[in-house]
């Protein structure tokens, strides 16, 4: 009787796990946009505050993420925009040569698309080593370089959410229109968002500032900054927003250590 019950238990754990493994991996990050807080004992605050990134902004839209276990990973990355050592992850977007390179460092074990080829949205939702990955796509402009047709791509741009050290930490990419509901939604919860301030060749200052508003992530990094006045964006965004001017090019962040008030970061070290 019990080798007849053994029998059955393996039979059925072999229907049973190639259909976990078809499950959608889980995102911290939308499951606590969507929950109740929690209170955290002082204990356990206290033993995750070890738990760091590091942020450092390489120039146009490239930061590079440094996480608990050494995964680097680089954001809208060209290969122009160097810090260090190589990457492990690259994130890229086709708004134009300075956002992707399709000739990447063959040591770079991760390259991954904010677009498709086939026409349909790119879909990104891995986990590689301690850092959860996902995206959120958006449609941009056609440039002189696309064929005829509408003036907006489907789907040609991407959002890409990393979740790492228990913070969301979001990249907008190169975003050319207002987000509605359902990208709020699929979005979720940031702790950390960069957004293009450029306020041209993405979008207006005071599109991506309404979005910056409503994200009220707790740091932002601006990026594609080009001659912009930061006044300029501070201004639109509200007194709610802190600014953090810094001479470095990097600076270390946990759970434990984001600013109590929305801040926006400067890096001046590039």
């Amino acid at each position: 009787m019990r080798r007849l019950v053994l029998a059955a238990i393996a039979l059925f754990g072999a229907f049973l796990t190639p259909t976990l493994a078809q499950q959608p991996l889980r995102s911290e990050c939308l499951a606590m946009a969507n929950a109740a807080p929690r209170i955290v004992p002082v204990v356990f605050r206290q033993a995750a505050a070890a738990a760091e990134v590091e942020i450092t902004y390489a120039g146009h839209s490239t930061y590079f993420i440094d996480t608990p276990a050494g995964l680097r990973i680089a954001t809208d990355y060209s290969g122009a925009y160097q810090v260090g050592r190589l990457p492990d992850v690259v994130t890229m977007n086709r708004a134009h040569s300075t956002h992707y390179t399709l000739f990447p460092d063959k040591r770079i074990p991760h390259v991954l698309h904010g677009w498709s080829e086939d026409g349909k949205p790119a879909i990104v939702s891995q986990r590689i080593s301690d850092t959860f990955i996902r995206n959120v796509t958006t449609d941009i402009r056609r440039y002189f370089a696309d064929d005829a047709g509408s003036d907006m791509i489907r789907d040609g741009n991407s959002i890409f959410i990393f979740e790492a050290a228990g913070l969301c930490i979001g990249h907008l990419g190169h975003l050319h229109h207002k987000l509605d509901d359902s990208h709020f939604a699929q979005i979720g919860r940031l702790d950390i968002v960069m957004v293009p301030i450029d306020g041209t060749y993405t979008m207006s200052l005071d599109g991506i500032s309404e979005i910056t508003k409503r994200l009220r992530a707790s740091v932002v990094l601006p990026m594609h900054r080009f001659a912009t006045p930061l006044d300029d964006f501070m201004r639109r965004i509200g007194q709610q927003f802190e600014i953090d001017r810094r001479v470095e090019r990097s600076f270390r962040m946990s759970r434990d250590t984001l600013p109590t008030k929305p801040t926006v970061i400067i890096l001046d070290g590039v």
